[in-house]
């Protein structure tokens, strides 16, 4: 139901706000699409779905479309967030490679990193040279790898392409928080999801992997699977209330 929630123009993005409810987190959420465009009010059917199945106030974070403004600006927007309480962070597409850039740069500036991120279908290796462009590319119509390749040039600008706040598959992942990655089968950027689980693993780093048959199964969970990721680390850093505790 609309009337359960408010909308409302941020700073640094829409933001949707539950009501009636006590708001002990945030969620900070990086959209994205498959040609690398798209504004932050594009996220705000998955926005509103977040904050309804968590009770957590989700930003949506603007961000310029190059690197590496595009990480400075969603840097801020973390800055931001994290004022208000813990933040959980979700990404997708271009959005979930931003999302793991930010935590890689959180990490070696000694920032306080979110309490987990989730990232859905993202573009983690900005060098375009997973097998599964290749082979998922006439299975996955909702990416056209030509325009990919155009448009992640203009991207990353001057940028080596392997540089990891960048193309975060090319980082040292060890200290991150949990991770959950949701790709489907069929999709050109499957192999960025299943790299990065697995060396994020070997790291240390607790992940969750979900691979779903097609995108059109993808779609049908990737909304529920993400709220109940954030929902269960979110609960397990709870900021008491007043009320909270022993009487």
């Amino acid at each position: 139901m609309a009337s359960d929630l408010r909308v409302a123009e941020g700073p640094f993005g829409p933001e949707v706000h539950p009501l009636g409810r006590a708001v002990d987190h945030m969620v900070l959420y990086v959209h994205g699409d498959p040609r690398l465009g798209g504004t932050p009010h594009d996220a705000l059917p998955m926005a509103r779905e977040l904050s309804r199945a968590t009770g957590c106030t989700v930003v949506c974070a603007r961000y310029r479309a190059a690197f590496p403004a595009a990480l400075d600006d969603v840097c801020t927007a973390y800055a931001y967030a994290r004022e208000r309480g813990p933040v959980a962070l979700a990404g997708k597409r271009l959005g979930g490679g931003l999302a793991a850039g930010l935590l890689l740069r959180l990490r070696d500036e000694g920032v306080d990193l979110p309490v987990c991120a989730a990232l859905l279908t993202p573009l983690l290796d900005l060098t375009l040279d997973a097998p599964s462009l290749l082979l998922n590319a006439a299975a996955d119509r909702t990416t056209d790898v030509d325009v990919l390749h155009r448009r992640a040039a203009s991207y990353a600008g001057r940028a080596a392409r392997d540089e990891p706040l960048l193309s975060p598959l090319h980082g040292n992942l060890h200290g991150l928080p949990p991770l959950q990655l949701q790709a489907a089968g069929t999709d050109v950027l499957l192999d960025d999801a299943l790299g990065f689980a697995a060396r994020a693993a070997r790291s240390g780093v607790t992940v969750d992997l979900r691979v779903h048959e097609d995108a059109s199964a993808l779609g049908l969970a990737q909304t529920g699977a993400t709220a109940a990721f954030l929902r269960a680390h979110a609960s397990a850093h709870r900021v008491p209330l007043p009320s909270d505790g022993a009487r």
